[in-house]
């Protein structure tokens, strides 16, 4: 199986049909698919975008059917929990806040708070693994903590939410809530008592950053910033220990995320010094990683702004095989986008 790696969505339908196009998915009786492929999305489907209900209506079948496969993103969770009511405390997991709803805003007017199709889906999303080990490589929406996922693998149901777990995880107090909140948020760490903080990309002021939770060599706080390259000058370089890491060595499995909202682009005139650094690296340590990272350069380098969805496709298949033909790898191994 060749595994098609797919990040946060959050409502944009078509941007969503032009990749799987791209990728050479087509749709079969309504339902994209791709011989010998499985797509694999990273999880937020939904708010943010103007089409929620089509997005689900297109990863749903997909996934139900065996053609994808995905874990649960924190905006999946935050749903499940907006949508469940705690008579113990009376009120919602999710505080029905201005600033919740008005986050969650694009998926409540796609579905009608609290109708038949509305919890529907809700029970859908509950379905979603919090991560997957899939063999050659793992999968997860924001971070692979191995201390919280050993801990959490005897309470959940084949990696998915229980009802116990599910309140449990919205209990400040409890290490199921810090658990949940690294896999499906990310490490984060607040800045120093006299900084101001930021604002975040939705105008939020914020106190705390997420974190390169897997870079041992960030050893302050702008260096160890996850996060759009605007907001960097309002970080301050002061020194951080090393609290925020989680170890996770180079020959491990290859883990994949979302969630992250970065900037920029890569320009075309930087693909070769890029390229010549998948390759050294590739040589340095032959994994699938690399051969991921070679394959989307390769493509990169392949196509201009204003190439067609055939040539687009060709570029893909092109990337696949000059990647292989690089590394000399098998022919199955997980494909990166």
């Amino acid at each position: 199986m060749k595994y098609d790696i797919i990040g946060d969505i959050h409502g944009c339908a078509s941007s969503l049909d032009y990749l799987l196009n791209t990728l050479g998915y087509s749709r079969v009786e309504g339902i994209y698919r791709k011989p010998g492929h499985q797509a694999v999305f990273l999880g937020d489907f939904i708010d943010r975008g103007p089409y929620q209900k089509e997005v689900i209506e297109t990863v749903r079948p997909m996934i139900e059917k065996g053609y994808a496969i995905s874990v649960m993103g924190n905006h999946e969770f935050n749903a499940i929990a907006y949508a469940t009511f705690n008579e113990k405390n009376n009120s919602y997991l999710r505080s029905h806040s201005d600033k919740n709803t008005q986050q969650h805003q694009a998926f409540l007017d796609a579905y009608a708070f609290d109708s038949t199709e509305y919890h529907d889906v809700i029970d859908w999303f509950k379905k979603l693994p919090l991560w997957l080990d899939l063999g050659p490589i793992r999968v997860v929406h924001a971070c692979w903590d191995k201390n919280f996922i050993e801990k959490l693998t005897p309470i959940t149901l084949d990696q998915t939410l229980t009802e116990e777990l599910l309140y449990l995880s919205c209990d400040e107090n409890t290490w199921q809530f810090s658990a949940i909140e690294t896999l499906l948020k990310g490490k984060e760490i607040p800045l120093p008592i006299e900084h101001d903080g930021f604002k975040d990309k939705d105008g939020n002021h914020r106190h705390h950053i997420r974190v390169k939770w897997w870079d041992m060599t960030a050893t302050n706080y702008r260096s160890a910033f996850m996060g759009p390259e605007s907001a960097l000058t309002e970080i301050p370089e002061d020194d951080i220990s090393g609290e925020h890491l989680i170890e996770y060595e180079l020959n491990e499995k290859p883990v994949f995320l979302g969630h992250y909202w970065l900037e920029g682009e890569i320009k075309q005139e930087q693909l070769p010094e890029l390229l010549s650094r998948a390759q050294e690296s590739a040589g340095m340590h032959s994994h699938q990683r690399y051969w991921a990272g070679l394959n989307l350069l390769y493509y990169l380098q392949a196509i201009g702004p204003d190439s067609s969805l055939y040539e687009r496709r060709v570029a893909y298949q092109n990337s696949v095989n000059a990647a292989e033909q690089s590394l000399n790898l098998a022919p199955v191994q997980p494909r990166l986008w």
